[in-house]
C-alpha cells in the first residue's frame, strides 16, 4: 500500500480540482476540442477527475486502470466509427492517460499516444493544468485529424466540455 499516494487522493478536494479548472478553463478547453472535430471525423472525450474514491484507491487501482474504466463508462467506445478518444487526467497522481477505441489499431503508435500524455504532464508539474490540457487536445486533434480526417459535418457523439469527476 502506497502510502504517499493514499495521502495525495485524500487530500486533493473537488475545490482544488474546480481552482485548477474553473468554468472559463472547460469553456476554453472544449472550444479546442470541438475546434479540431471540424477537422476530423474522430470523437474527443476529455474526462478530469480529482481524486480516487476509497475502494479503487485501497484496491491500487493504476490511473491506466482507471481511464479504461471511464472510457467504458462514459461510453467513449460508442461511436459509429469505432474512432473514440478519451483524454483521462487524475489530478491527485498527475498522471495523464490516453485510451483510444480499436479504429485506432494500427494507425497510431502507443509511442505517439505517450508523447502527448508526456507534454501534458510536463506542463502539469509547471502548475500550467489549463495551458497543458488545450496543448494535449491539440496535439491529439493533429493525430485524429490525420486518421480520420473530416468528412462533411457528421454527428457530434461526445460532449465537447470536459467533464470534471
Amino acid at each position: 500500500m502506497d502510502l504517499k499516494r493514499i495521502a495525495r487522493h485524500v487530500l486533493h478536494t473537488q475545490r482544488a480540482l474546480r481552482r485548477a479548472f474553473p468554468g472559463t478553463a472547460l469553456d476554453a478547453i472544449g472550444a479546442a476540442v470541438a475546434a479540431g472535430e471540424r477537422r476530423h471525423s474522430a470523437e474527443l472525450r476529455v474526462v478530469i477527475e480529482g481524486e480516487l474514491s476509497w475502494d479503487p484507491l485501497l484496491a491500487g487501482q493504476s490511473p491506466r486502470e482507471r481511464a479504461v474504466e471511464v472510457f467504458a463508462t462514459e461510453r467513449v467506445w460508442d461511436t459509429a466509427a469505432d474512432n473514440g478518444v478519451l483524454l483521462y487526467v487524475l489530478m491527485a497522481d498527475r498522471d495523464v492517460e490516453i485510451v483510444a477505441d480499436r479504429g485506432f489499431n494500427g494507425r497510431v503508435t502507443a509511442d505517439e499516444w505517450q508523447s502527448v500524455c508526456v507534454a501534458i504532464e510536463r506542463r502539469f508539474r509547471a502548475g500550467e493544468f489549463i495551458a497543458g490540457t488545450i496543448e494535449g487536445v491539440e496535439a491529439l486533434n493533429e493525430l485524429l485529424a490525420r486518421e480520420f480526417p473530416a468528412q462533411g459535418g457528421g454527428p457530434d457523439e461526445l460532449p465537447d466540455r470536459p467533464m470534471l469527476r
